[in-house]
């Protein structure tokens, strides 16, 4: 069965999704973006500020599940740049220890509201 998790500490969807599921003791999150939840705005700042809200918003939805970054098992990660990724690196290491997750990390195209990161995940109870 599957259990939508929602908490006002992330931002709220902007199209037909939910900001986490949960199967079994599988916890899916959808994409975080860097929004600030409190003001519904993109952070200001570049790749650091923004990978900083992105995880600070896959953490808020974590938690909300009963679950810690230390459950995160895989992670992809989206950038408008791949030059950026030295500094979304250094970032992302803050929130993660040993054992790392498994990760992914694409460049594309373009992202949701103009940010240069997007970031999700699967963690597991």
């Amino acid at each position: 069965m599957k259990n939508v998790i929602s908490t006002t500490n992330a931002p709220a969807a902007i199209g037909p999704y939910s900001q986490a599921v949960c199967v079994g003791n599988l916890v899916y999150t959808s994409g975080q973006i860097p929004i600030n939840p409190a003001t519904g705005s993109l952070v200001e700042g570049g790749i650091k500020e923004q990978t900083r809200q992105s995880l600070l918003n896959v953490q808020a939805i974590l938690a909300e599940a009963g679950l810690t970054m230390g459950n995160v098992v895989k992670t992809i990660v989206f950038m408008a740049d791949m030059n950026d990724f030295a500094d979304m690196n250094a970032v992302y290491s803050e929130f993660f220890s040993e054992p790392f997750p498994a990760r992914s990390a694409v460049a594309v195209k373009s992202l949701p509201k103009g940010s240069l990161v997007e970031i999700e995940v699967i963690a597991a109870r």
